[in-house]
């Protein structure tokens, strides 16, 4: 009889003595269901990091942890050309029917049980679901702390608070920071519409981060005048069309007052 293979596994918990129960019961199913512990993190950052490294067959993952949750986490590990499978564990069954629209491969609650892991793990071996590559809308509450891009094979998290602007361009979406640009292979209306606090919308092409607004200015291009957007730490102007100035120029005289 063929041995089984042996399923890779990362840990994703942001508490100590759940990721060491996760690692007992691991080692507990081992016999039936072989696995090896390649990886822990205790948030959701850490984890894309670890990814770098090595990308699991399954990750055991916490849904809340502060900073990026395990909701949040899992959108962006489905950006991998391979992503791994998904297992959420948590004390919290209010989260079950959003981890299954997101196609985690099972639902753990809080204190695991061995048979009940090794059931999850069996799962995986029987037909393993790749995470999807367009996710549901996933945030009823707070936006994602972080957005994520796929780069010359590494999965690259920008933080949202360093972001000054995002610039659509056909189907993709740059974003800027202070450092560098990210190609986002994500609609601008759907992040406008999840980061409508922070950022404003300057020209249909254009969202710009409300505090890195330095202010305004006119220009002339051929006959027509037209506002520019001034920038804190960049030196890009942003053109504002005439659809919106109306809106900007009351996001600019709150900023002058």
């Amino acid at each position: 009889m063929n041995a089984l293979p042996t399923l890779s596994v990362m840990i994703v918990d942001d508490e100590a003595p759940a990721r060491a129960r996760l690692r007992d019961l691991l080692a507990d199913v081992a016999a039936e269901a072989p696995n090896v512990l390649i990886a822990e993190a205790p948030d959701g950052r850490l984890a894309v990091e670890a990814l770098k490294a090595t990308v699991p067959d399954v990750m055991l993952v916490d849904i809340r942890m502060p900073g990026m949750d395990g909701i949040e986490l899992a959108y962006h590990v489905a950006k991998l050309d391979e992503p791994p499978a998904i297992i959420f564990v948590t004390a919290y069954d209010d989260y079950a029917v959003r981890a299954f629209e997101i196609d985690a491969i099972d639902y753990l609650l809080k204190p695991v049980r061995a048979p009940r892991l090794a059931a999850a793990l069996q799962k995986i071996r029987q037909g393993r679901r790749a995470a999807p590559r367009n996710f549901p809308e996933l945030r009823e509450g707070a936006p994602r702390t972080h957005l994520s891009c796929h780069e010359r094979g590494r999965l690259l998290l920008i933080p949202v608070t360093d972001i000054l602007y995002m610039k659509a361009d056909f189907k993709y979406v740059t974003a800027r920071t202070a450092e560098r640009e990210y190609l986002l292979d994500e609609s601008l209306t759907h992040l406008e519409q999840e980061f409508s606090e922070r950022f404003i919308r300057l020209h249909r092409s254009v969202l710009v981060a409300r505090e890195a607004i330095a202010g305004f200015e006119k220009c002339t291009e051929g006959a027509e005048t037209q506002w520019q957007a001034l920038l804190r730490g960049a030196p890009d102007k942003l053109p504002v069309s005439r659809r919106q100035w109306p809106l900007v120029k009351s996001y600019a005289r709150r900023l002058s007052s």
